[in-house]
C-alpha cells in the first residue's frame, strides 16, 4: 500500500532540468562579472584620504574635518557604512563637500578606482591670498616669476 502517491512525481526529468537550470541561474548571477559594477561619481568629486577619529570627526589628508549630519559613507561593495566602523582606519576616498564644508558623500575606493585620477583637494599652484608672503610687493623692479600669488614660487 502507497501511501505517498500523490507526491509521487510522473516525469522525474522534468525536475531534475529545474534543479540544473536554478543551479546554473544562480552560478550566473553570482559571479564575479555579474558582481563587477562601475560606480559613477559626480562631476565635483574630491580625492583623499580619509580616517574616522571620533565621529563626526574626522581626518581628510591630515586635516581635521568634520562629517556632515546626514554623509552617507559608502564601501567598495557600494553599500553605506557606520562611520564608527571606520574608526581608526585609513582608506581612499572619493569625497563631496556641502556649502559649509562638511564631508556629505564618501565612497571608499578599490584600487582599480584608486588608480584613475581625480582631483585633489588641494590643486598645485593654487593659493589663497592669506597664504602669499604680505612682505614681498611688486615694486615694479622684481621680475615677473617672482612676484607672488598666482604667478610666484
Amino acid at each position: 500500500m502507497n501511501r505517498c502517491s500523490v507526491f509521487r512525481l510522473k516525469n522525474p526529468s522534468f525536475l531534475h532540468r529545474c534543479a540544473i537550470f536554478l543551479f546554473l541561474l544562480a552560478v550566473v548571477a553570482t559571479s564575479p562579472i555579474a558582481l563587477a559594477q562601475v560606480r559613477s561619481f559626480p562631476p565635483n568629486i574630491l580625492r583623499g584620504t580619509l580616517e574616522i577619529v571620533q565621529p563626526p570627526i574626522a581626518k581628510m589628508d591630515g586635516k581635521e574635518a568634520r562629517l556632515a549630519p546626514a554623509a552617507r559613507i559608502r564601501n567598495t561593495q557600494n553599500m553605506i557604512v557606520m562611520s564608527g566602523a571606520l574608526m581608526g582606519q585609513r582608506h581612499t576616498v572619493n569625497y563631496t563637500r556641502d556649502a559649509s564644508g562638511l564631508l556629505r558623500d564618501v565612497w571608499i575606493l578599490t584600487e582599480a578606482e584608486a588608480a584613475m585620477k581625480v582631483p585633489s583637494a588641494d590643486p598645485p599652484g593654487y593659493r589663497f591670498e592669506s597664504q602669499i608672503d604680505p612682505t614681498v610687493r611688486d615694486d615694479g623692479k622684481i621680475p615677473y616669476n617672482r612676484l607672488p600669488g598666482l604667478y610666484g614660487q
